[in-house]
């Protein structure tokens, strides 16, 4: 009965982040109250018992920045006494926020809490919160006298290095868009979606992809100053092969196994194994493979145990790379697509992969899920949850 179970998780549909989006004409306030407003409403939970809320959000300046969680929270309705915090691990962050909130109920210090995440990304743009600085300092200058590249440089080397060439990173990239629009034909994220107005789709899903229409796709980095450093990069990564800019939001509600029953809420999984771990941050987005096989390590499976994956698709040369070095079954990898269909709202993503594993375990049968997300600047986190 100390277990942290989840009771629930959300999602909108993705809005493409650019002007003319989808979801670019609402305030990421409103965005991220949505989904918060909508978790205790699904449930017939009084928000009140609510003791905290924990929010993922990357660039938070402008109209994201002030503790953007307190402030959804507030715009959703719920009590003044709830508290909240944002928090930001880079592209991790929903999902660094869900293990806040499971080990804040495993360790005692909460009943229940919501774990949430919210971008904006065609009302703040990517990089926003640095625009005006030097985010380096001297003394990471003079330990990196070169400097640090930016993820698509990095999604480059990774290609090169593990040799993933570019008819195997677009063949993954349209499959990632058939598996989402197959998904969505047959109502399988019918139930994760909470409307945004009349927005349910995700607009970032294109079901005609295919690799060939891919193949005219020009890469993305070559005009990066840094890329001369690297003469083995071969130029392989596309917006086609990558994450496209994404509005959204999405919420977790957590608590211990016993005030669940004690409300009557049936749990959907446990929180079964954590991890997350530093790795080499120039590679920066490698880190997915040593998370792995942490929480591998603690949960006491083996990745033949779990029933699916969710592997962020960053850029297609990530969950390639992971599959490979962890010796992975590539029919259970983002069975349902991923980023590269789906959409990645940096802050959101974290707790959207988890909508999504959680409904698929549901909806197939199967009982352990493993989910990891390479982050900015060298990190990953890794969840393992067991469906109940």
């Amino acid at each position: 009965m100390k277990d942290a179970v989840l009771v629930d998780v959300v999602r909108t549909a993705s809005g493409k982040g650019k002007p003319g989006g989808a979801l670019s004409a609402v305030h990421p306030v409103d965005l991220l109250a949505t989904v918060l407003q909508a978790l205790v409403e699904r449930n017939g939970l009084d928000p009140v018992l609510v003791d905290d809320v924990i929010g993922g959000c990357v660039s938070q300046t402008d109209e994201q920045a002030l503790n953007i969680t307190r402030t959804a929270l507030l715009a959703a309705g719920y009590p003044e006494s709830v508290p909240a915090t944002t928090i930001d691990r880079q592209c991790g962050s929903g999902q660094q926020a869900a293990h806040f909130a499971a080990q804040g109920v495993l360790a005692g210090a909460y009943d229940i809490a919501i774990a949430c995440g919210v971008e904006s990304m065609s009302r703040v743009p990517m990089f926003s919160n640095a625009r005006r600085a030097d985010t380096s300092g001297k003394l990471l200058s003079r330990r990196y006298p070169e400097g640090l590249i930016p993820q698509g440089l990095s999604a480059e080397l990774i290609a090169a290095r593990w040799k993933l060439d570019r008819e195997e990173l677009d063949a993954f990239a349209a499959r990632s868009h058939q598996r989402a629009a197959a998904t969505a034909e047959s109502g399988g994220f019918d139930r994760e979606i909470v409307p945004v107005g009349e927005h349910v789709v995700d607009e970032t899903v294109r079901p005609a992809t295919t690799p060939e229409g891919l193949a005219a796709l020009k890469p993305a980095f070559t005009e990066v100053p840094a890329a001369e450093r690297f003469p083995e990069i071969g130029w392989r990564i596309t917006p086609g092969n990558s994450s496209p800019l994404t509005d959204g939001a999405s919420a977790a509600l957590i608590m211990n196994a016993a005030t669940a029953e004690r409300l009557g809420l049936r749990p959907r999984a446990r929180f079964h194994s954590f991890a997350v771990t530093g790795s080499d941050p120039l590679l920066m987005l490698t880190g997915v493979v040593p998370a792995t096989q942490k929480v591998l390590a603690r949960s006491g499976l083996t990745i033949d145990d779990i029933d699916a994956y969710e592997v962020n698709e960053a850029f297609a040369s990530v969950p390639l790379l992971w599959q490979r070095d962890v010796g992975a079954d590539p029919q259970k990898l983002n069975p349902r697509g991923g980023a590269i269909a789906l959409g990645h709202p940096l802050g959101a993503s974290g707790t959207r992969l988890l909508t999504t594993l959680v409904n698929h375990l549901e909806a197939t049968g199967g009982r352990y899920g493993l989910q990891t997300m390479c982050e900015g600047g060298g990190m990953a986190n890794a969840t393992v949850v067991e469906r109940i």
